[in-house]
């Protein structure tokens, strides 16, 4: 069974860094393309960022430049580095377990966590 566990969410001001954190079950992150999503308060979920299981990344416009996705696979762990967050960035961030196509485009998702919140003060 494929379990994702998030961590690192919390509040920060504007300006600020966190570091999210996804553990997954055995060799998730090495069959499976993850990603990371976000959902705020009465929008609809938002994919932020997805990692392949050939170590390509893709981001969202809203935050290149200042978001940063890896993943250790020895640790089964995926990672979102966020820097210069702002308000907008506020909402609970979740890791999926999913599909990419051939090409490197993310398809679906199959598994998820729990999700962690992130709140960016101004």
């Amino acid at each position: 069974q494929v379990q994702l566990m998030e961590s690192g969410g919390g509040s920060v001001q504007a300006g600020g860094s966190l570091r999210l954190s996804c553990v997954a079950s055995r060799y998730v992150t090495s069959n499976f393309c993850m990603a990371w999503f976000r959902q705020a308060p009465g929008k609809e979920r938002e994919r932020v960022s997805f990692i392949t299981e050939y170590d390509n990344t893709d981001y969202a416009d809203s935050v290149k430049g200042r978001f940063t996705v890896s993943v250790d696979r020895a640790k089964d762990t995926l990672y979102l580095q966020m820097s210069g967050l702002e308000p907008e960035d506020t909402a609970i961030y979740s890791c999926a377990a999913g599909v990419c196509t051939l090409d490197g485009s993310w398809s679906r998702a199959d598994y998820w966590g729990q999700g962690t919140q992130v709140t960016v003060s101004s």
